[in-house]
């Protein structure tokens, strides 16, 4: 009992340090400077921090985050609702306008231009709108939000961190779940697999060359295997499983690519 005791004495100081999560925005501030000294343990630099303090609680992602009814419908109903049809009839074209640009990307991450196409549909319409949500406070604000805050704690670093490199602002919209770009990298996602495919020295998932290689070179680090299958129960959907987790999301992704693809 007394050794017990005793590792839960050691135990507090590191419980204590941690930035308390909550459910309503009162407590959001206090957190926000808690989670300052973990962003900078963790390598956030001035200006990452200074768009933490700048952060404010994203009324509109959390009312979001508690209403996402597309995932429960039946597969035929989310693909009727999300336009299944549409991304692929704009898919087709947009492959034969520019088969060169998607034959590089398969040459180069193995992914084929329909999965590529698919989700560059799906996620934003094709850049038509890719969200009115501020990054760094929607994401900052999932972080505290005790629903999924260890799960959102990694993006909410990878954000101030996509701060001090230039890739993002604090007036950088995206997704009210703080996803940004061409696809909706979550900035986590973002820091670890954006790719510079125009050469500019700069990660930009606000355009298409850059958020496109990013993708494919995402799904190729998950584990995507050239010239293999990727319809359920073939290799690489397993792969399409790591971008969303909701499985009519993955079936929808990989039938409209099989489509876009043929």
């Amino acid at each position: 009992m007394l050794r017990f005791a005793l590792l839960f004495a050691l135990s507090l100081p590191a419980l204590a340090s941690a930035a308390p999560c909550g459910n309503t925005s009162s407590g959001f501030e206090t957190w926000k400077k808690d989670f300052a000294k973990q962003a900078k343990r963790a390598g956030v630099k001035k200006k990452g921090l200074q768009a933490l303090a700048q952060s404010q609680y994203a009324t509109r992602t959390i009312a979001a985050d508690r209403n996402q009814k597309s995932f429960k419908y039946s597969l035929d109903k989310f693909m009727r609702v999300r336009g299944a049809d549409t991304i692929v009839a704009q898919g087709r074209k947009r492959r034969a306008r520019n088969p060169q640009f998607y034959a590089a990307l398969e040459r180069q991450y193995g992914v084929p231009a329909g999965v590529l196409i698919a989700i560059h549909g799906m996620e934003t319409g094709f850049g038509n709108f890719m969200g009115d949500s501020q990054v760094v406070s929607a994401i900052t604000t999932l972080a505290y939000d005790c629903r999924r805050s260890e799960f959102f704690i990694p993006h909410a670093i990878g954000a101030l961190k996509l701060v001090d490199q230039g890739s993002i602002t604090t007036a950088t919209k995206g997704a009210k779940h703080g996803e940004l770009g061409h696809t909706q990298f979550l900035p986590g996602n973002a820091m670890q697999y954006g790719v510079d495919a125009t050469g500019d020295g700069q990660v930009d998932f606000y355009n298409m060359t850059d958020a496109l290689a990013s993708t494919a070179n995402f799904l190729r680090k998950k584990g995507w295997k050239p010239g293999r299958g990727y319809q359920q129960g073939q290799p690489n959907f397993a792969v399409i499983q790591q971008w969303n987790a909701a499985s009519v999301y993955q079936q929808s992704i990989a039938i409209m690519a099989a489509r876009i693809d043929g």
